[in-house]
């Protein structure tokens, strides 16, 4: 098959099915292809040019200053230096598929000692490495940091946003390129970013419309086989046409989603109750204690003349008991009602989002919520 006429054929029956398909979501916002993925590099630098906001005496930063200077053929003491404008930082990055040697990448430092800031910094040649601990790319540049700290000699300071963390913009160069099945493969693999039967059926019969045959194969509820040309030039072209199909994603599952710490309720689509009443009240216990204080006084004879003091009054506990127990409200609902009118009705009586909790508890275990109750 050649490639025009394969890629003419395709486009005008992708055009066919987007006519027909109008409220229908990308494959490209549905699935990835497998393999297409980045990879996480790290690795440890060192910062300098600091304003007197370094590290200062640590002892991983001296050693790592000692071990740069030696490289030079200089040979410097640890006790001989000085780390107050130099920072032992954590340099990483994301080595993003199909990346080329030469290619530049943005990297984020973030301080390993006790550096109060790194404004001002340059970081020294750093080497990233992967899982493998191979070197992928080599890092090195100005920082550019977003934060700001400040203090004065009585111990005050000011800090804005996080002034121990920079970046360095397309501060990689990348070195070694990691190799990816794409080409090579004889499948292209779908993986559905949510896992769904119906959604990984519906993806498979909306290619095999378009291509034909048995083009692709759902595998499980994630993921899809699809059958790809084995010229790489064909393979490219025909990667973005599956990209650009249009499919019609099946309904989600009802769920209704809990933060039990913030009161916040999301309601799924196709969530319904069976019948069910709903009475929820809460009884409120007030105690009071007050004392009763009776005076005294006492009497006192002195050469015939009787004299009245203040004595020492008389203090009596009184405690007081106020129980307060209002109406239970009680709700009832038909057959079919979405929840979400369970939840209007409760809202309209002023319910706060912890009896909300209680009541959609209490209705998954009595088992009238027709959904997945998730707490988290």
């Amino acid at each position: 098959m050649r490639a025009p006429s394969f890629l003419r054929i395709c486009l005008v029956l992708i055009a066919a099915l987007w006519a027909s398909v109008a409220s229908a979501d990308r494959i490209k916002d549905l699935a990835s292809v497998a393999g297409v993925r980045s990879n996480q590099l790290v690795g440890y630098g060192l910062v300098v040019g600091l304003s007197g906001t370094g590290d200062g005496d640590l002892g991983i930063t001296l050693q790592s200053l000692q071990s740069m200077v030696s490289r030079f053929g200089m040979v410097a003491e640890q006790d001989a230096l000085d780390g107050v404008n130099a920072a032992a930082v954590i340099v990483t990055a994301d080595l993003p598929a199909f990346v080329k040697p030469g290619q530049e990448l943005d990297v984020t430092v973030s301080t390993l000692g006790s550096a109060e800031s790194l404004r001002g910094g340059t970081l020294l040649m750093t080497p990233l490495l992967g899982v493998d601990g191979e070197t992928y790319a080599i890092a090195q540049g100005n920082l550019v940091v977003g934060g700001l700290g400040v203090s004065g000699e009585d111990g005050s300071s000011l800090t804005v946003n996080v002034p121990t963390v920079g970046r360095v913009p397309q501060g990689a160069t990348v070195e070694r390129m990691v190799e990816n099945p794409f080409i090579t493969g004889e499948y292209l693999v779908l993986n559905l970013h949510r896992a769904d039967f119906s959604t990984a059926a519906n993806v498979a019969e909306a290619i095999n419309v378009v291509f034909g045959g048995e083009t692709a194969v759902p595998i499980d509820a994630s993921s899809i086989r699809v059958l790809a040309p084995t010229d790489p030039s064909q393979k490219v072209s025909f990667a973005s046409l599956i990209e650009q199909v249009e499919v019609q994603p099946a309904a989600p599952p009802a769920q209704v989603i809990v933060n039990s710490r913030t009161g916040t309720v999301v309601i799924g689509g196709n969530v319904s109750v069976t019948p069910a009443v709903i009475t929820h009240g809460s009884l409120t216990v007030r105690i009071r204690e007050d004392a009763q204080v009776t005076p005294t006084s006492e009497t006192i004879i002195n050469d015939n003349t009787i004299i009245n003091t203040p004595a020492a009054p008389i203090i009596t506990p009184d405690t007081g008991l106020i129980v307060d127990e209002p109406e239970a409200r009680a709700f009832l609902f038909d057959p079919g009602v979405n929840l979400s009118d369970v939840v209007d009705a409760i809202n309209a009586i002023g319910a706060t989002p912890s009896d909300l909790v209680a009541i959609l508890e209490a209705l998954k275990v009595a088992g009238a919520l027709r959904a997945q109750l998730i707490i988290i």
